[in-house]
């Protein structure tokens, strides 16, 4: 045989066993102190089982559940809390988690606080003993997307367990933490994504964040959702699953990075495990030992060195300096806001449209002031090239114009008001520098053209159609387009507009707005424009950044669980993004700002 043939032959026998090696689990951890005894003198906590059988948002399941109490709780002291999703796996002493012998040693040596430990198995539907095939309700509780599952817990599951117990759980968030394994894991995490008002700490161990139904999107979510204030323990193995939904290893590599892009508090641990909880159950006390330590300082620098020019995440979009979210609120105790604008000079103006207010914030003040009483009620408006304000009527406080629709045109210097067009039904509008009103019908699915020239225009054509609901409307920075969101759809539509006559042409769904899980409609409603042509939408999930070409940038969360309408930008160097939002009025300071009023 050949010499170098026979070498050959050699080393591939040598390193068959170590190819065998390292694609089988080690597997082989171990639980620690913490978890397998009572250090001496630790009190024991209590643990008592119940049945929830009432739930409205999973009708006709029923569950057991576990609840711990530590022997230090004190019921004159509302206690942190802590939910495991797969209850039965974490309350189990002889089990591979055994969290109620942890949790009486982390809380006697004061590495977490006094905790109350709810444990939940995942329903199971009619009354079959044993249970039917595919009776187990848990893949639709606990991979949806959505907030299905928090509003369970937080609405219907918790109030009965501290009714039922006469125990006392903490309203502040960050001393609720909640956690789960593989399918149980992506759950927890979904409950804090929606409701980081109510959970803002996750323990994740072999989190499902593949394609079961639709949990692979969270690492792309992430990064185009502002920062939320949750801190997330990742664990997970590299001989873990990789089937069908996805590769367990790689979704969590993913949503670590991810993570690590948009500035969380988190740490991720990846070991050489399998599809259980042994690695999970060895690291547990370390797990709520970070999970439970104080709150940063400042929280981690998002990584976003690899943007491409026009690739902005939102981190670079807005100050840091402040919390995620961080509105201001400038004025609230308003029946119902809208129609969010600034002129050239940076001042903001907004209308209270059920009683008929305009209010005026100065440049470089945060107080609104009634700018018009008595008036019409305004759903939007805007400044044109002549510096006047051109606004959709839908109708006045009383008098002979009490439910006439119109557009009408107010002289800011003497608050003079003429009608511009009138058989009409406007909902927002945009006014271009070539003089030209384009409002929305939202009922009709229509784009409407009126010069700013004209006086009681009656009924004037539609410029476009076949919209789903249009709402919303702006202009690119140039004015060489307009944009129109859909209330009732999923996008935003671009149109290019002739300059000879400013009619429209060439009409594209080019936006994807995202839209809330479980729902078919974005919400698409008003619209601003910044310097650079990013489009702000308001939707039901907050307001959506797209860049000058239509790709998704980002998503602010609403400043209030009520819905935001509208947006504009105004305020000193206008680079303040004002927001409208139901009876309230807030501002964020950016980083960017308007486009130039015409």
């Amino acid at each position: 045989m050949n010499k170098s043939i026979a070498l050959c032959l050699r080393l591939l026998l040598v390193a068959l066993p170590l190819v065998s090696i390292t694609t089988q689990a080690v597997d082989d951890y171990k639980l620690g102190p913490d978890s397998t005894e009572r250090a001496a003198g630790v009190p024991k906590g209590r643990v008592e089982q119940f049945q929830f059988t009432q739930s409205k948002v999973f009708p006709e399941t029923s569950r057991d559940g576990w609840i711990y109490i530590p022997a230090q709780y004190d019921a004159a002291k509302p206690a942190a809390l802590m939910v495991f999703q797969d209850g039965r796996t974490y309350v189990n002493e002889t089990g591979q988690q055994r969290v109620p012998i942890v949790f009486d040693n982390l809380i006697a040596k004061g590495e977490m606080p006094v905790t109350i430990g709810v444990f939940i198995n995942p329903g199971q539907r009619g009354t079959n003993t044993p249970p039917a095939a595919g009776s187990s309700n848990r893949s639709f509780e606990y991979d949806s997307l959505g907030d299905a599952y928090a509003k369970f817990l937080i609405d219907e599951l918790l109030p009965f367990v501290a009714a039922r117990f006469n125990v006392k759980f903490t309203d502040d968030p960050e001393l609720r933490a909640i956690g789960g394994m593989s399918s149980g894991a992506i759950c927890a995490f979904t409950v804090a994504w929606e409701r980081p008002n109510f959970f803002r700490k996750v323990l994740s161990q072999i989190g499902s964040f593949t394609n079961i139904r639709g949990g692979h999107a969270y690492p792309a979510l992430l990064r185009k959702t502002e920062r939320k204030p949750i801190r997330v323990f990742l664990q997970d193995g590299s001989n873990d699953l990789n089937n069908l939904h996805g590769n367990w290893p790689l979704a969590n590599q993913e949503m670590a990075s991810s993570l690590a892009f948009s500035g969380y508090d988190f740490k991720f641990e990846l070991g050489d495990g399998a599809h259980n909880g042994k690695h999970g159950g060895a690291i547990l006390p370390d797990s709520l030992r970070w999970l439970w330590r104080p709150s940063l300082a400042q929280l981690p620098k998002p990584l976003t060195k690899d943007n491409l020019a026009g690739d902005e995440a939102l981190s670079k979009v807005f100050t840091d300096g402040g919390k995620p979210g961080d509105w201001e609120l400038i004025g609230e105790g308003y029946g119902f806001t809208d129609a969010a604008c600034g002129d050239a000079q940076g001042n903001f103006y907004f209308s209270d449209l059920p009683k008929g207010i305009l209010y005026r914030v100065a440049v470089n003040e945060t107080k609104p002031v009634a700018w018009l009483e008595n008036g019409p009620k305004v759903s939007g408006m805007k400044f044109g090239p002549d510096g006047k304000l051109y606004a959709c009527v839908q109708g006045e406080l009383s008098g002979d114009n009490k439910d006439k629709k119109r557009i009408i045109v107010i002289d800011p210097a003497t608050k003079q008001i003429e009608t511009v067009a009138v058989d009409v039904v406007p909902n927002d509008l945009i006014v271009s520098k070539a003089g030209y009103i384009y409002f929305t019908d939202t009922g009709a699915g229509h784009v409407v053209k009126v010069p700013i020239s004209a006086r009681g225009m009656s009924r004037p054509a539609p410029a476009a159609g076949g919209i789903n609901k249009p709402n919303g409307i702006s202009l690119s920075a140039d004015q060489q387009m307009l944009i129109v969101s859909e209330y009732g759809g999923t996008n935003a539509w671009s149109y290019l507009i002739n300059e000879n006559d400013g009619s429209l042409r060439g009409g594209e769904k080019n936006m994807a707005i995202r839209v809330p899980a479980g729902r078919a409609d974005s919400g698409g409603d008003g619209m601003t424009t910044d310097s650079q042509s990013r489009y702000w939408i308001t939707s039901h999930l907050g307001i959506q950044m797209f860049d000058a070409g239509g790709r998704m940038g980002g998503v602010v969360p609403r400043p209030q669980e009520k819905g935001t309408v509208s947006c504009a930008f105004a305020g000193p160097g206008n680079s303040y993004i004002f927001a409208c939002s139901s009876d309230k009025v807030y501002r964020r300071k950016t980083l960017t700002q308007g486009a130039k009023v015409p």
